[in-house]
């Protein structure tokens, strides 16, 4: 036990400590904060894109592994789904109850050790066994890092940052796409080599964000609330003269408000739920509609694009990352560009509108693939525009479930709803897309497609009713938290 976890006394204090952090401008030390915790993203669509890119090369002879291409878009897609839903839920409530730095340390530890493992795969058990290893250390990192930087950012930039953060997503998905061109060359590498090195290169990139990651603070609202108030203002003190001294010594506007709390070392698991489920029920709804609709449509038909490519325009295995890389540029341009109105048109619109556009968008698309009107070229480029907005709002569902709960919950209840949506759109889609893209038949994809889109509505339209207009407020003026003492 360290010195500081020693030094934990609790009691009713009243602080202006999270109305201090949301009236900060924007620094350098917020840039810190989005490179340390949100470039793991980056390894995530790095992984995953990787994966799918390689899965044509993994099932031909000389790959070193006896595994066709439809275990590796399905079964061990599935793997890792699974290894994240479980590693959210098991990671979430240690998140909640020792902090956000110390898990978030961790997973990223987990992450990289199954990773490096699974470049050296001689067994098709030993892949599975890794992916799911690996998605358990991911899962991790969606609760402790969603957790941490809606804490450490300030109210006026959360939307925009948050959604930005979990898009980079797609800034992994395009390095993953050219790597994948390179390293399934085989005049540059072996057959058994090319696709170990990938994953390698996962490992080198973690290993320098986990160096980063060592000088971001425990999030101060968590220490706040489990009687280390000494710890959290010394972060945001110091925090604070970093951000004065880049203003030229200029004085910081004053903090609007204070909260009293009511300080406990541990807030129990039924507690948890009851406030979640019960206490919350509509919001409960919404962020469990949000997050099926967008993990059906990406883990299900973005798993399988390469195999789309290849069993219908015969493009060749070691091509798909140029496709790849097209929609992944758009799915990170979607976030990058939307951010802002997040912020300032505001949460319900933004968010219903890019479900309900990237459903509709993908009905038209699964249209025409139908009637026989696309190449590999223009399917590409409907793919692109239904992803521009499906990502934004993909994102803006990690952003809603991480931001309209009372803090006691939050790693909680995000590991919670990324586990049961995921789960739901996240495995069975990819056992069932493989399924269908495998048949070779256009019927069946256009079906997978349908219940994408499907769903991505249906999300919309929840959002429609039952967003919480949360722009530029704070975290505990959307959900007051479990610990504050109601003021006279």
């Amino acid at each position: 036990m360290s010195s500081a976890d020693m030094q934990v006394q609790t009691g009713t204090v009243t602080t202006s400590i999270p109305a201090r952090l949301d009236r900060l401008p924007w620094s350098r030390w917020h840039w810190m904060i989005v490179v340390g915790l949100g470039t793991v993203w980056i390894l995530d669509g790095l992984e995953v894109t990787v994966v799918g890119n390689i899965a044509g090369r993994l099932s031909e002879p000389g790959s070193g592994l006896p595994i066709s291409s439809a275990q590796v878009t399905g079964l061990a897609a599935a793997l890792y789904v699974a290894g994240a839903c479980t590693g959210a839920l098991f990671w979430g409530r240690l998140t909640d109850r020792y902090g956000r730095k110390k898990l978030f340390m961790i997973t990223l530890v987990v992450y990289l050790a199954a990773t490096a493992l699974t470049a050296v795969s001689f067994e098709s058990w030993w892949f599975f066994t890794f992916r799911f290893l690996t998605g358990f250390g991911i899962g991790g990192e969606y609760a402790a890092i969603n957790s941490a930087i809606d804490e450490l950012i300030p109210a006026h930039f959360r939307g925009r940052v948050d959604l930005i953060i979990n898009g980079s997503f797609w800034v992994g998905a395009v390095g993953g796409s050219l790597l994948s061109i390179v390293a399934l060359n085989t005049d540059v590498f072996a057959e058994n080599v090319g696709w170990r090195l990938t994953f390698a290169l996962g490992v080198v990139l973690g290993l320098v964000i986990l160096l980063v990651r060592r000088n971001v603070p425990e999030s101060p609202r968590w220490l706040l609330i489990h009687g280390r108030e000494r710890e959290a203002e010394q972060v945001v003190a110091a925090v604070e003269e970093r951000v004065r001294e880049e203003r030229g010594g200029r004085e910081l506007p004053e903090p609007a408000g204070e909260i009293t709390i009511e300080q406990r070392k541990t807030i129990g698991f039924l507690t948890i739920a009851r406030t979640v489920f019960a206490d919350y029920r509509r919001r409960a709804v919404l962020g469990l509609s949000l997050f099926v609709g967008q993990a059906f449509l990406y883990n299900a038909i973005t798993f399988g694009f390469g195999a789309i490519l290849t069993t219908f325009y015969d493009v060749s295995t070691s091509d798909t990352g140029y496709y790849f890389a097209v929609i992944a540029v758009g799915n990170f341009l979607g976030p990058l560009l939307l951010g802002k109105l997040f912020d300032t048109v505001g949460r319900r619109v933004m968010i219903s509108s890019t479900y309900l556009l990237s459903g509709i968008l993908l009905f038209g698309t699964a249209w025409l693939f139908d009637q026989g009107s696309l190449s590999a070229v223009t399917l590409t480029a409907c793919w692109c525009v239904v992803l521009f907005f499906a990502s934004a709002g993909a994102s803006s569902a990690y952003l809603t479930v991480s931001e309209i709960f009372p803090m006691e919950t939050r790693a909680l209840a995000i590991a919670f709803f990324y586990a049961i949506g995921t789960a739901a759109g996240g495995i069975s889609g990819p056992l069932l897309f493989a399924d269908l893209t495998k048949t070779g038949k256009v019927g069946d994809t256009v079906l997978a497609f349908q219940i994408g889109a499907g769903l991505m509505c249906a999300a919309g339209l929840v959002a429609a009713a039952l967003a919480v207009r949360a722009e530029r407020r704070s975290l505990e003026d959307i959900a007051k938290p479990l610990t504050a003492v109601a003021t006279p």
